[in-house]
């Protein structure tokens, strides 16, 4: 339906319809938006035998009629969405897809004027136009999310709140206004103070930092680094155990107490363990840490059973 319309345009008529592919610079926006101003408005009868003449008979004529007709109407809603930081011509080019669908969707028998179906098809568009380009992240993902999307600054300026950082109470104050849930009110807010910035922007206060992405760049490990790490903690775990296997039993026992253990032993209760001064068991400590040092030492470039 949307490329018969467009199809059925004459060229001079079809190039007013050049914002549904998106204008692209600022004069061809000030001309379009020219343009548009310049053509004639119908009126309710006007509407009326245009919208039945499509709908009986598929003139494609009517249903251009229409179509232009309206375009006025789609920049003018359109720049009732300027301050979302979408381009200009973006939302004008959503605008006009809404409308071919509202003139795909009218039944002029209902009794409603077309241009009143119309502005909600092309507020629509508008709206996921919006909503799609704001973030990378998808935002506003379900009816309330939409609607404090879209009327959060509203309802802030109604209620005098003027933070960004919204406190307890002025979140409660706009989700009772706005009739959605306070965590909506909360995560959204959240969101849109916290706009996607280019991995390109330049930290320094003076834009003479280094770029945002540097901070991503991965500072772990390579694998063949992790591997010879794994490896070496391997051997130095068999080294150990070996080793310490060969010390005496109540060597062994006070030395993985004291050194080993987490949290370690005191001499006090080693030394009531074994019956011993506290003394004495810093000694055997000692002696048996020194071994194992020793015996380590003089392994390291024997092969490990």
């Amino acid at each position: 339906m949307k490329k018969q319309i467009k199809n059925a345009l004459t060229p001079v008529q079809n190039t007013s319809l050049v914002a549904a592919r998106g204008v692209s610079d600022d004069a061809s926006l000030a001309q379009y938006i020219q343009m548009v101003q310049n053509i004639p408005t119908l009126n309710a009868q006007q509407e009326y035998e245009y919208a039945t003449d499509w709908v009986k008979n598929h003139n494609q004529a009517s249903a251009q009629q229409l179509v232009i007709s309206h375009l006025r109407m789609v920049v003018s809603v359109a720049y009732d969405f300027k301050n979302y930081g979408i381009p200009i011509g973006d939302l004008i080019a959503s605008g006009n897809m809404g409308l071919m669908q509202a003139v795909q969707k009218f039944d002029p028998d209902r009794g409603f004027r077309f241009s009143t179906y119309a502005m909600f098809w092309v507020k629509a568009e508008i709206y996921e136009t919006i909503l799609n380009n704001w973030s990378i992240v998808k935002i506003g993902t379900s009816a309330n999310q939409k609607r404090v999307f879209f009327n959060l600054s509203r309802a802030k300026r109604a209620l005098g709140i003027m933070d960004n950082n919204l406190s307890d109470d002025q979140t409660r104050q706009i989700a009772t206004y706005l009739d959605v849930p306070e965590n909506d009110v909360r995560r959204m807010s959240r969101r849109m103070s916290a706009r996607d910035i280019s991995l390109n922007t330049p930290m320094g206060a003076d834009n003479d930092g280094d770029e945002a992405i540097v901070n991503l760049v991965d500072t772990r490990a390579t694998p063949d680094v992790v591997t010879e790490q794994n490896r070496f903690h391997h051997d130095a775990s068999a080294l150990l155990y070996k080793h310490l296997n060969n010390l005496p039993a109540r060597d062994r026992e006070i030395l993985v107490a004291r050194r080993l253990t987490e949290p370690a032993l005191t001499l006090e209760a080693l030394s009531k363990t074994h019956n011993i001064s506290r003394e004495r068991v810093r000694q055997i400590e000692e002696r048996a840490f020194n071994k194992l040092r020793t015996a380590m030492l003089n392994d390291t470039d024997a092969p490990i059973d």
